[in-house]
This record gives C-alpha cells, sequence and structure tokens, in this order.
C-alpha cells in the first residue's frame, strides 16, 4: 500500500509540473494544423450575431419562430414546449439538474443549457453533435424523452391541422409547401438569434469605464489570467479562441480525475459517468470530452456541469480549479473569481409571450398513445 501510496503521489507531482507547463504553453498560444492560435482573453460583446446565408432573419420569421419555440403542441403529448426547458422570462434554462420531458421522463444525463447567446456557439448541446441552431432546434423535437415527436411527418401534420399556422409559414416561406421540418427549424433558430443578452458591467469596463468592475472583480479577472484559464474561455464569449461557426471547441472534464482534490470530486458530484463526445464520434479521445461552456450570465445558469450536479458558483470554480488545473484555490481567490464572473452577467432582452394560432371550432385529436407506439419502437431499431 505505501509503495502504490508513493508512486501516485508521484505521478500526481509529475502531471502537476506537465499541466503547469502546458497552462504556460496555453496562455500564449498553441499551434492547430500549423496555424497558431492566440488567446484573446474576453472582448466586448459581439454586436452582431452570425446569421447563415440560407436563413436569412426577418420580422415575419422572428415572429413565426417566436411562436414555435413556446407552442406545446410540437410535442408528443401537447404539454412540452422548447420553452419548457428553456425559459426565455429567466435566465433561458429550467433552472434544474436535468430537465423533464414528455410523460413526465427525465432528460439524463445532461443539464438544459441556456438558450440565451446560444446564436455564438460555433456548436450546439454539450456534446457538439448539432452544427448550427437550425440542426439543434430539429433534435429535442424528435428526441423520445424531450418532446417525443416520432418523426417529422407527423409534427407537420398537426401543424396543417392549425390554420392560423398555415397562413403564416405561407407568408413567410412562400404559396409551394411552406410547412416542413426544416423551416420549423428555420424559424425556431431565428427567434432564438435574438435571445442575445449585451451591457454587461464587464462589456461596459472594456468600452472604458473603469468604474464598471470592483476590485475584486478585477483580483479575480487577473487570477483567472494568472492560471490560463484562457486556454479554454477564450473571446468575447469566453468560450473558444475565435474557431469557425461548426467547429466547436471542446476539452476532456476532468482533466485530472487522479488529482487526490479532483477525485472527491469526481465521486460526489458524478463527473465521469457520462462519455460526453465519445457518443457522437466514438472515438476514445474523446471519451469525457464537452463542448466549452460560455461564461456569458454564468452567474444565473446554476446548477452547473453537464449533469447539473453543483449548486452552487464559488463550488463550480472550486470543481474546475482542481479538476482541470490541478490547483487548490483560496477561498480569496475563489471570491474574487466569483466577482468577475458576476460581472458578465449582461442585459437580458424583454420578452412577452406570444399568442398562438387557434384551431378554431375544432380540436386537433393527438392520438398520443398511437404515436407514442410508432415512437417507442423507433427508439428500439
Amino acid at each position: 500500500m505505501g509503495g502504490d501510496m508513493g508512486k501516485s503521489a508521484k505521478l500526481y507531482d509529475h502531471r502537476q509540473y506537465r499541466q503547469v507547463i502546458a497552462r504556460a504553453v496555453l496562455a500564449v498560444g498553441i499551434c492547430l494544423g500549423g496555424i497558431e492560435v492566440a488567446f484573446a482573453f474576453g472582448g466586448e460583446f459581439p454586436l452582431k450575431v452570425p446569421v447563415p446565408a440560407n436563413n436569412p432573419m426577418t420580422p415575419a420569421k422572428i415572429a413565426l419562430g417566436k411562436q414555435l419555440f413556446f407552442d406545446p403542441r410540437l410535442s408528443l403529448t401537447g404539454d412540452v414546449s422548447c420553452e419548457t426547458c428553456h425559459n426565455v422570462m429567466g435566465n433561458g434554462s429550467d433552472g434544474l439538474p436535468l430537465a423533464f420531458g414528455v410523460l413526465g421522463r427525465v432528460d439524463t444525463p445532461r443539464h438544459a443549457p441556456s438558450v440565451f447567446n446560444a446564436a455564438f456557439n460555433t456548436v450546439q448541446f454539450w456534446d457538439g453533435r448539432a452544427n448550427s441552431l437550425e440542426a439543434q432546434a430539429k433534435g429535442p423535437i424528435l428526441n423520445h424523452v424531450e418532446m417525443g415527436m416520432p418523426n417529422a411527418a407527423d409534427l407537420v401534420k398537426r401543424l396543417q391541422e392549425i390554420p392560423g399556422y398555415r397562413d403564416e409559414f405561407t407568408k413567410v416561406f412562400g404559396d409551394k409547401n411552406p410547412i416542413t421540418f426544416e423551416h420549423v427549424a428555420q424559424a425556431i433558430a431565428t427567434y432564438e438569434r435574438t435571445l442575445v443578452t449585451p451591457g454587461s458591467p464587464y462589456d461596459r469596463y472594456v468600452k472604458g469605464d473603469k468604474a464598471a468592475l470592483s476590485s475584486s472583480a478585477i483580483a479575480g479577472m487577473k487570477t483567472i489570467r494568472s492560471f490560463g484559464c484562457e486556454s479554454c474561455h477564450a473571446g468575447p464569449m469566453f468560450d473558444n479562441p475565435g474557431t469557425p461557426m461548426g467547429t466547436g471547441w471542446f476539452q476532456k472534464f476532468p482533466v485530472q480525475p487522479h488529482n487526490p482534490v479532483c477525485a472527491k470530486y469526481v465521486q460526489k458530484y458524478h463527473l465521469m459517468d457520462d462519455p460526453g463526445r465519445f457518443d457522437v464520434t466514438h472515438k476514445a479521445a474523446d471519451m469525457h470530452v464537452f463542448k466549452v461552456p460560455s461564461w456569458r450570465n454564468v452567474a444565473l445558469e446554476a446548477p452547473y456541469f453537464h449533469n447539473g450536479s453543483v449548486g452552487t458558483l464559488q463550488t463550480a470554480v472550486r470543481v474546475m480549479a482542481a479538476c482541470q488545473l490541478g490547483l487548490t484555490v483560496t477561498n480569496k481567490q475563489v471570491s474574487d473569481i466569483v466577482s468577475f464572473l458576476d460581472s458578465l452577467t449582461g442585459k437580458f432582452p424583454k420578452e412577452t409571450m406570444p399568442t398562438l394560432p387557434e384551431t378554431p371550432n375544432t380540436s386537433i385529436m393527438m392520438n398520443v398513445s398511437r404515436l407514442e407506439k410508432v415512437a417507442v419502437e423507433k427508439t428500439k431499431k
């Protein structure tokens, strides 16, 4: 036992040394495919959201997308909408460790991230399996646990039964085959691109208002930079160093599961139960790899991490220090870092509930039992 303990300690010391060197290298820049990438820390909130050429934003498409986002009729049971798990009247998530979908199902193993500023994500979902907001919008609707529709055809059929949607889809997408699954996703994504939160204290600070940050927040910013955190949390959204849309920026979590402090967190918060991006690529190198999340509005987005297992930002900071950097942080360092992260909370747009189109003199007979049977059979294949 003593010999094993000694070997473990030496191995951990060696890993700590390697991590210090890695942080120093990453803080300066790394080489990706022969291209030197410098890690710019932060920056002012982007003036515009990226918009794909094949899905331009228009007021009518935004309005239609907002209705679809709030409409529970897009789900199997008619009682779960996009807004159910991504509450735009609040922080854009649901505040739960794991979200609830149709028929009371729990969407394991992952916590619902905020939809605010998702327009800036270079990929979507914790495992990066969707390369655009349009691709992401399709996923939950057909997911057996989330919104539960068995296929796109049944969704289109349901929307075609609603006169108001027939009219609105025609206005937005034209007379020829206006209601399609692709158009549903395009409209929802267009609305989501309006959900941005500029104007944080940090944004005011980088524009020249040096009184916008407290002394504690400034100390926290310096501590973060000294740790080399921008090797992952870079750029104005604090989630990537400028990678193109659709490519993603990923990191293994936890990096140091054998760090004695981290090992306790791994056990307590089940940090290694989820294989992460491995489920998408099936590559061993992607085991426990996740999309780097943005720090924007992180103060409002508890519970934390991919499984929503950590309830406070202070604890999340300690977990990240131990499991990603091999560090044990002091109480003051934690307080200062949290003060800086608090300064990244932006101004949320004023959202109002949309009026959904009705079905005069009739009702949509959803036939949930039949659709559920189809959905179950689909998941077994």
